[in-house]
């Protein structure tokens, strides 16, 4: 019953955030870097936030969450309401990435920090490498899921696929709470989006994420791995994406639309295509550590798989 009422809640909230936002006209205008093509309300991730701390606290309250897990989470609402502001004010960079840094740094330590790396052939439990590790893995995560904001629906798909997986895997309510926050919210964004989840839907996506792989990566060091392999389309993509743009000389901190999921969408995809071909390559991502019992061996598989997928997108529209 709590998971339907926090679902009306979810999609509630962003009906009428997206009626207010038209009534304030506070909308995601067109420019050169937008893959929309009309004015379109932002900021949709309010709606999610606001469920899932209520979620998440309801579970708390009967027990139905692990303390440390919950007060790591539950740190999420400072980069939820800062990325709120920024949705609306523009925040510096500067100030972004200095409460980000304060974030990761809470949510390590709410965690207990983070026990051990385990590399298949080399592993580590020494504290000041596996915190810093931790540390650039949030502030990574955070940014991440915010680039790969871009388009109807391919946000909040991943963070549904994300958390069904998470639940398939390991078991635990949050991950419904997280679901149903996100599929309220899904309603009126996928396909002709009529809203977009903004900053402050993307960064708490990506810290989320980082948390749930930091906190099942302690219980079990090889989960890690599980993670990554599940998260592959969005820290692939970024990470590559990333790298191609430095070795072009471009300045990284500028605006672009060279992500994969642009370039296909530039070549003809429409957001919907591009969207379900996703949620597709994440079934088979699912699949490999599902079956595949060996994590360095679905690992490996994921990154022949996710660059093949490149290849693929850049054969429709070339990286320049």
């Amino acid at each position: 019953m709590i998971y339907l009422v926090l679902l009306l809640i979810s999609f509630s909230l962003t009906y009428f955030i997206k009626n207010h936002y038209i009534k304030k006209a506070i909308l995601d205008e067109v420019n050169e870097r937008s893959s929309h093509t009309m004015p379109t309300p932002h900021g949709g991730g309010i709606a999610i936030a606001i469920t899932w701390f209520i979620g998440i606290t309801y579970l708390n309250f009967i027990n139905e969450i692990d303390p440390t897990l919950f007060y790591s989470l539950l740190v999420g609402i400072v980069i939820s309401v800062v990325s709120f502001f920024d949705d609306i004010y523009e925040l510096s960079a500067k100030l972004r990435m200095i409460v980000q840094s304060i974030v990761a740094l809470l949510g390590i330590y709410f965690l207990n920090g983070f026990d051990s790396i385990n590399l298949g052939i080399f592993s580590t439990e020494n504290p000041i490498i596996t915190n810093i590790f931790a540390f650039l893995m949030i502030v990574w995560f955070i940014n991440l899921y915010n680039f790969l904001d871009g388009i109807n629906g391919y946000a909040g798909s991943e963070a549904v696929f994300l958390t069904v997986a998470g639940f398939l895997l390991f078991g635990g309510a949050h991950f419904i709470v997280l679901v149903v926050a996100v599929l309220g919210f899904l309603y009126w964004n996928f396909n002709k989006a009529k809203i977009f989840m903004g900053d402050v839907g993307s960064t708490l996506l990506g810290y989320n994420i980082a948390i749930f792989t930091l906190y099942y990566a302690n219980e079990e060091p090889t989960n890690l791995w599980i993670w990554i392999v599940l998260f592959g389309l969005f820290w692939f993509d970024a990470t590559l994406t990333l790298v191609r743009r430095k070795l072009n000389g471009e300045k990284l901190s500028l605006a672009h639309k060279k992500h994969a999921y642009q370039r296909l969408n530039q070549s003809g995809w429409s957001h919907f295509k591009v969207t379900n071909y996703s949620i597709g390559l994440n079934i088979v991502l699912f699949f490999l550590v599902y079956l595949i019992s060996n994590v360095y061996i679905s690992f490996s598989i994921s990154l022949v798989i996710l660059y093949i997928g490149m290849k693929f997108v850049d054969s429709k529209k070339a990286f320049s």
